[in-house]
């Protein structure tokens, strides 16, 4: 049975580090890390975390080192990346409450989605990678929202780093509009290391100031009322598994969150830092 990692990327932008740690454990375990992206558009990595002495402003330090920018470098420049699948081509969209034959479409529109649902089955896990890229084009997309409903169903593993936890917050049924993530643990990026200026993307010529929101207080209430979100202010990682969720803070957690990883998969590890 082969082992296979669905990779999620924006179109905007990754954080380097954030695919390259997991995706050297990864490597390094056997197993084949398949790509994906909003519209099938090749990604690329932001381009401070492809410079080794990028100096990150809230945390006043420097956050790319040597090694991880150029193995950042060398996976942008790699075929690798090339041919991702398109998420928009393989998972359905959801009718418009108003559109005229709502009802028909509704009902295709599940039986499409159940029919992905299956298609999961080949993967082990979804890596969802980090960065400024993702509030753009995942973070409120439907058909990835739906991809992580799919991988709750099925059980698997389902990972999310930095402003990419957001996506566990926003994935929810129809339906019942409840969070998935509501009595759990997770950690992701905290308000004293959010920007106050300077947050931009890829393909987009903006300064968009601070992040367009505060995922902390999202995340406090999602978890809400029995779960807890873990900041881990003041530590170099925030890293929690609070099985089938594994999320990290932020790009100093990129490594062990693929350590991690492996371990759920190959040892059944469900539960770490909390």
């Amino acid at each position: 049975m082969s082992k296979k990692i669905l990779c999620v990327l924006s179109e905007y932008g990754y954080w380097g580090e954030e695919l390259v740690g997991p995706l050297e454990e990864a490597d390094a375990a056997g197993y084949e890390t398949v790509f994906i992206t909003p519209t099938g558009k090749r990604a690329h990595a932001l381009p401070p975390s492809a410079k080794a002495g990028y100096f990150d402003p809230p945390l006043k330090k420097v956050v790319t080192d040597e090694y991880y920018a150029a193995k950042t470098r060398e996976i942008d420049a790699s075929p690798r990346l090339d041919n991702p699948i398109s998420l928009k081509d393989w998972f359905p969209e959801r009718p418009y409450f108003n559109d005229q034959n709502f009802g028909h479409e509704l009902v295709a529109y599940h039986k499409k989605r159940e029919e992905c649902w299956d298609q999961l089955a080949e993967y082990d896990a979804l890596l969802m990678v980090g960065g400024s890229g993702p509030l753009i084009d995942m973070v409120n997309n439907q058909r990835l929202h739906d991809m992580v409903l799919g991988f709750l169903k099925l059980n698997k593993l389902i990972i999310a780093e930095c402003y990419a936890v957001t996506i566990l917050a926003f994935a929810r049924d129809w339906s019942e509009r409840k969070s998935i993530i509501s009595g759990r643990h997770v950690t992701g990026h905290a308000l004293e290391y959010d920007y106050k200026d300077g947050t931009g993307v890829l393909g987009i010529d903006a300064n968009f100031g601070p992040p367009f929101f505060p995922l902390e207080y999202i995340l406090r209430d999602a978890t809400a009322p029995n779960g807890q979100y873990h900041g881990g202010v003041g530590h170099e990682r925030s890293t929690i598994l609070d099985y089938p969720f594994l999320t990290g803070r932020s790009t100093q957690d990129s490594k062990l969150v693929g350590q991690l990883m492996v371990k759920v998969l190959e040892e059944g590890l469900d539960r770490y830092g909390w």
